[in-house]
């Protein structure tokens, strides 16, 4: 079954240098009938205008999955960590017992387009840590590209839940296929572009819940359609 949760339908915050949307209830967004997906917690879609961005603040008992789509992203945590998230990068923060951070634009020229995904982790008071990795597309062109895991497997990011979370880049006229195990769920977030799944039509910030199905078929993609799907635990 695919229940689709469509970009117009989401909730919406206008800060003048942020516009940010919520697949999933976030701050002064609230409903009760989409208040996350499994495990799945918080997508949001922001847009951090030139030189802008979060002062430093706090979270606890969070996995925090920073993904970049164009610009870039400067980062600052109470680890004593300090980057900048590019396109093509991932970057997990494992809040547990407690973590504070910044997150500013990087640049005083570009906007910064970015997904903000909030997990639900598997044990709660870990010690707070970080990871930032490349993301292979070039090698893996029209193909899954496996972000993060909980083992941390493939060089990819270790999530402290049962979430196994892909990337793909498509381009006009690829088609791409996934054949979930059973007793899993899964969430489909269309990141850019459109594409057809299971000829359901999607275009970007469409997202979809998807139980007990037993193949998913991605067709007909604009030019650098981008997606990314959740495999979870149930």
């Amino acid at each position: 079954m695919l229940t689709i949760r469509p970009h117009q339908e989401r909730g919406f915050a206008n800060r003048g240098w942020l516009q940010s949307w919520h697949s999933f209830s976030f701050g002064s967004y609230q409903d009760p009938q989409h208040m996350g997906f499994g495990c799945l917690r918080v997508i949001n879609e922001d847009i951090i205008q030139p030189s802008e961005g979060f002062p430093t603040h706090g979270h606890a008992d969070m996995e925090i999955i920073t993904y970049v789509l164009s610009g870039a992203l400067a980062h600052k945590d109470s680890l004593e960590t300090g980057s900048t998230i590019l396109p093509s990068e991932v970057q997990r923060m494992s809040a547990g017992t407690g973590i504070t951070h910044s997150e500013y634009n990087a640049s005083d020229t570009d906007p910064v387009h970015l997904l903000q995904i909030w997990i639900l982790p598997a044990t709660q008071g870990t010690t707070p840590s970080y990871e930032q990795k490349p993301i292979p597309f070039e090698t893996k062109a029209g193909q899954w590209v496996l972000v993060g895991s909980q083992t941390g497997k493939e060089g990819s990011v270790t999530i402290n839940q049962d979430v196994t979370l892909y990337a793909a880049r498509l381009h006009e006229g690829e088609t791409l296929s996934y054949s979930p195990q059973a007793n899993r769920k899964l969430w489909l977030q269309v990141a850019k572009g459109s594409v057809q799944l299971n000829n359901s039509p999607l275009t970007a910030g469409d997202g979809v819940g998807i139980v007990d199905e037993p193949l998913l078929t991605l067709t007909d993609a604009t030019p650098d359609t981008e997606i990314l799907l959740f495999d979870m635990g149930i």
